[in-house]
């Protein structure tokens, strides 16, 4: 593979080894786990999270997951962050810091699980001292809109279910949003077993009905999913490096960051029924072909694109971490063919691999970065159990 250079962006190669089979080896284990000394705390400025500082943690980007949990746990146990053998959802990071860049709603039949499994371990990482951090894409923003065009029909049927468990644990949401993802797959054969369940054919309006109004009460701006999603940013600096979904451009640092992300949270928690609320939808952030959760400017495929096309990407990309003071930049939104890659030379990084069974069912891979230093983990063709390293170095 081809050998790209980093060092005009300041990233050096990272002293951590890994064996032959693409383990981390004990050095660098070291870092996830704890080893060498009390580490500094990770701080974070912003409500919701905008600048997080996290001295010495190992970081592990993942991209769209799109409502496969199955596909999810693979890349979780992939960044060495979820144990394989557990059916408890345990944390297995240690200091690992681990960031999700958006779009876990649509096209799948386990969001809801997908977003507990990620609430439930950022609470077993903090004793730790790692964390879970989570960046909303354009399919969060679209679901607390109200459009649920890209909606799995088994979208709208765990709405129906987490909605009965909520009643079960006697309306406690943080009892029962935390433990949905170890209930969830359970209540899912049991629900498909009924025979009181049809199915999502054209002429079933009233299961049609009762998941739309399920969804919709979860979802809605201020409903309890809404206020979820709103405790994540648009775009988040964690140490050096810029996350978020779609791709931040000039004129959203022009605008504040911070400023973005209070204002999508805001928007995602106020109900929007009374007369008096004016909060309207972030347009610079949520809407349009240059906003950040929808961009595209940075991940769409070099062989589509113009010379001149890939040329002025890579100077907005260079302009905009120079204004932030960061060294790269890692996004979502555009599936990549070919897997994760670094684009606009070197400074991008698009870890989209399309990985849902909705969209491309494609093998789980991990972004990895210590100590500044990028590399790509993914499993190999012909073994489950043996992992490919690829260097960017």
């Amino acid at each position: 593979m081809a050998v790209l250079s980093l060092s005009r962006l300041g990233f050096v190669a990272p002293p951590y080894p890994r064996t032959s089979s693409g383990r981390l080896a004990s050095s660098c284990r070291a870092i996830a786990s704890g080893g060498g000394g009390p580490p500094r705390r990770i701080t974070v400025a912003g409500d919701p999270p905008t600048v997080v500082s996290a001295p010495g943690r190992r970081i592990v980007a993942i991209g769209d997951v799109h409502g496969d949990l199955s596909q999810t746990r693979a890349a979780l146990v992939l960044a060495g962050v979820l144990s394989a053998e557990s059916d408890g959802h345990v944390w297995t990071g240690g200091r690992t810091v681990l960031v999700q860049v958006g779009d876990i709603l649509d096209r799948g039949a386990d969001e809801i699980a997908i977003l507990s499994l990620l609430s439930s371990l950022n609470v077993q990482a903090k004793p730790q001292g790692g964390a879970v951090f989570q960046v909303n894409g354009n399919h969060e923003t679209m679901n607390v809109e109200g459009d649920f065009r890209y909606v799995d029909p088994g979208g709208f049927d765990e709405c129906m279910r987490f909605l009965e468990y909520l009643d079960e644990c006697d309306g406690n949401w943080d009892d029962a949003f935390l433990n949905w993802v170890n209930v969830a797959e359970r209540r899912k054969k049991e629900y498909r077993a009924s025979p009181n369940n049809g199915d999502w054919r054209s002429w079933n309006f009233v299961k049609k009905q009762k998941g739309f109004a399920a969804r919709s009460s979860l979802f809605k701006r201020g409903g309890p999913l809404a206020c979820e999603l709103a405790r994540h940013p648009v775009v988040l600096k964690i140490n050096d490096w810029i996350f978020c979904h779609g791709g931040l451009l000039p004129h959203h640092v022009e605008y504040g960051i911070g400023r973005m992300n209070r204002e999508v949270s805001r928007w995602m928690k106020s109900s929007g029924e009374n007369s008096n609320d004016e909060t309207d939808i972030p347009f610079i952030a949520t809407r349009g072909y240059d906003s950040v959760v929808w961009s595209r400017l940075y991940s769409q495929d070099s062989a589509e694109r113009t010379r001149r096309a890939l040329l002025l990407s890579s100077i907005v990309a260079e302009e905009t971490l120079e204004s932030v003071r960061a060294k790269g930049m890692v996004v979502g939104h555009t599936p990549q063919i070919h897997g994760v890659n670094c684009k606009c030379d070197g400074k991008v990084w698009c870890i989209d691999v399309g990985m849902s069974y909705g969209v491309l069912y494609s093998r789980p891979e991990v972004l990895e970065i210590v100590n500044d230093s990028p590399r790509v983990l993914k499993k190999r063709r012909d073994s489950y159990d043996e992992m490919e390293v690829l260097d960017y170095l």
